[in-house]
């Protein structure tokens, strides 16, 4: 599957435009993880506790996306988006969606 960002793929034809596919997870730390970044906030710097959890967000979110797409028949996905947002205090929502088409070979 070819996931891009951009609307068209250079040096390709979209054939059939198949309509919006998306994929979504929420997330959250366990406790003692949340409670080294609570911590790691204090001192500053790169979070990683959950760098590490919206890494793994956006693969469960993209691999989602991409089973929706193929299930229509898409060999690719073009505009892909990503958006976060807060359920929750301690956890977060990663969603991803874009355009499946189909390119010509």
């Amino acid at each position: 599957m070819l996931i891009v960002n951009t609307p068209e793929v250079p040096g390709r034809r979209i054939s059939s435009s198949l309509g919006l596919v998306k994929g979504s997870t929420v997330r959250s730390k366990h406790f003692g993880k949340d409670i080294m970044a609570l911590l790691r906030t204090l001192v500053g710097g790169e979070v990683k506790e959950y760098t590490e959890m919206l890494e793994d967000a956006r693969v469960e979110a993209m691999a989602r996306m991409v089973e929706e797409a193929e299930g229509l028949g898409a060999n690719a996905i073009v505009n892909i988006r990503f958006a976060t947002s807060q359920t929750m205090s301690t956890a977060a929502e990663l969603l991803v969606y874009g355009t499946a088409v189909i390119l010509e070979e």
